[in-house]
């Protein structure tokens, strides 16, 4: 509950009560001489100084408060226009896998009997992938909003980070290869364990070395690499793709927004991104950018590590 509606009511109180004391003076004087009517005035004055110093505190406060409110509408309005915007780009999203699913399903129906085996199975095929397409972002959008819930927290645990990112680069083999893609990973002895939700952390990972195959052309590179810094152990994932116009870099991580690479169409819903930033908040850490476009991106973050063992030496 708020103190200062009480604090209001008790200070006026009391300053109402001081001033009606020194005004029945005054009344109380006027049947005296002039000296104790100066000096019931005298009075009045000081309990009107002592009810401005006793009210100043409280106007502050007041004050204080208001301009606190302010900020929390203006942040407020700011999530407002952010969910407006999510809702846009996730529609369009939504909208473009759903029509082409539709699309190819009905014109199987409308040529039913027609269309060659090899020619029917690739149209299979093309909704099968816009469908997976699409289940992947509503996943993606569900995961965010169980993330931003009020509850939302990471269970953490110790755990060796480099065979984390050995497990996740595996995963990743096959696609890199296909692309001509190199993946690499450095500083793993000095990984060490952290203290972290590792299936979190997994998601983390999974989702920037995702992005940078996206974005890497063949024969270039994507690597992580960890590094030991003042208790926490910082994750990089680099590649040596087109990078990110420098225009767009000041708002790539804010929320629900996905820059557009150079080269690239337009932006979509950056989902992915997002979730990320909110894993490493979760982390009491945040998605670290830098990028030159035509050299490449990477992006950071880091991790706690355990402190001591009991019983160890």
């Amino acid at each position: 509950m708020n103190p200062l509606p009480a604090r209001v009511a008790a200070t006026l109180l009391a300053v109402f009560i001081v001033v009606a004391a020194a005004l029945s003076a005054v009344v109380m004087a006027t049947d005296s001489d002039g000296i104790s009517v100066l000096g019931a005035l005298a009075l009045v004055a000081l309990a009107l100084a002592v009810a401005w110093a006793a009210l100043l505190p409280v106007t502050r406060e007041a004050a204080r408060m208001a301009a606190e409110l302010a900020e929390r509408n203006q942040r407020l309005a700011a999530a407002q226009r952010q969910q407006s915007e999510l809702l846009g780009k996730v529609s369009h999203d939504l909208r473009t896998p759903l029509a082409s699913v539709r699309g190819y399903l009905e014109l199987l129906l409308l040529r039913q009997g027609e269309l060659e085996g090899a020619e029917a199975q690739n149209y299979l095929q093309t909704a099968v992938r816009q469908s997976a397409r699409l289940t992947r972002l509503v996943d993606d959008l569900l995961e965010l909003t169980r993330l931003e819930s009020e509850g939302a927290a990471a269970a953490c645990e110790p755990f060796l980070l480099a065979e984390l990112v050995q497990d996740v680069l595996q995963r990743f083999d096959a696609e890199a290869r296909q692309r001509g893609v190199t993946l690499r990973a450095e500083g793993c002895t000095a990984g060490g364990e952290v203290l972290a939700d590792l299936p979190l952390v997994e998601r983390v990972l999974a989702n920037l070395v995702e992005n940078a195959l996206r974005h890497t052309p063949e024969g270039g590179q994507v690597t992580v690499r960890l590094a030991r810094e003042a208790g926490r152990t910082q994750v990089t994932v680099s590649d040596t793709g087109e990078g990110i116009p420098a225009e767009a870099l000041p708002t790539v991580l804010e929320h629900y927004l996905h820059a557009p690479r150079v080269g690239d169409g337009g932006g979509h819903a950056g989902l992915g991104l997002a979730i990320a930033q909110r894993i490493a908040t979760l982390h009491g850490s945040r998605l670290d950018l830098r990028s030159t476009p035509g050299a490449g991106t990477c992006v950071s973050f880091d991790l706690a590590r355990p402190g001591p063992r009991a019983g160890a030496s």
